[in-house]
């Protein structure tokens, strides 16, 4: 066994030696991105996080659609954490009602988000404003990826809080007025949208002021992702 460890390591060494020239690292090609986030509903999903109550009194909630109208209802956390399901119109609901969330759904999608993102030489930055927040809010930044095509049923895949991998460079707080900017610069560059994963950006709120390092939090119930986008593919692809 230690004669096949030290061959494996050895391979591993030449691999490594073979990705560099000279003693250079190899790095990703630069990139320059200007972006907007948006709205689950802009992709023709159902809100995936916020949820009303279509019958008056009634214990049961779905998730917001294109044909929730009233934008002045209230929308509610659920009651149990429900995983997304984006890719599946029927799963819009019925849920166990949770509790009433301090906003309503045309302040829900009141927000908005815009940036930039750059990668050179192994560094990335990135830059982005949002107005329309909770105000003083808590909020997480977080890096998807999902398979592509996506698999049916969904399969949700894997979400990598963005900075440190601690998930505390993710965070970040709105003002009293809703607006906050998300400013950071980190290594290695983001993994863009690739041969079978796509690869995207999100925020989540969550509504009980509290993060959870390297994990979002209860989906639905105290973590809602309100905003998102899908990173184009890298080059070459």
């Amino acid at each position: 066994m230690r004669n096949v460890l030290n061959l494996t390591a050895a391979a591993a060494l030449a691999l490594s030696g073979c990705a560099t020239q000279a003693g250079e690292a190899k790095y990703d090609t630069p990139v320059n991105i200007d972006f907007v986030f948006i709205y689950h509903i802009d992709a023709d999903m159902p809100e995936q996080d916020a949820f009303v109550v279509r019958e008056p009194g009634s214990n049961e909630m779905w998730r917001a659609t294109k044909g929730d109208q009233d934008l002045s209802q209230p929308i509610f956390a659920s009651y149990d954490p429900v995983p997304h399901d984006p890719m599946n119109p029927e799963a819009a609901g019925p849920f166990p009602k949770g509790p009433e969330l301090p906003l309503t759904l045309g302040e829900w999608f009141g927000a908005t988000g815009a940036g930039t993102y750059s990668c050179a030489d192994g560094t990335a930055q990135i830059d982005v404003s949002f107005t329309g927040l909770v105000p003083d809010g808590v909020y997480t930044m977080w890096h998807w990826f999902n398979a592509d095509p996506p698999t049916e049923p969904f399969k949700a895949g894997f979400d990598i809080p963005l900075g440190s991998r601690d998930g505390s460079d993710s965070i970040f707080i709105a003002d009293a007025e809703g607006n906050a900017r998300f400013e950071r610069t980190m290594k290695p560059c983001l993994q863009l949208t690739g041969e079978h994963l796509m690869a995207g950006l999100a925020i989540a709120w969550h509504s009980d002021d509290l993060t959870y390092g390297v994990h979002v939090g209860d989906l639905g119930k105290n973590a809602h992702v309100p905003l998102f986008l899908v990173l184009p593919k890298r080059a070459g692809i």
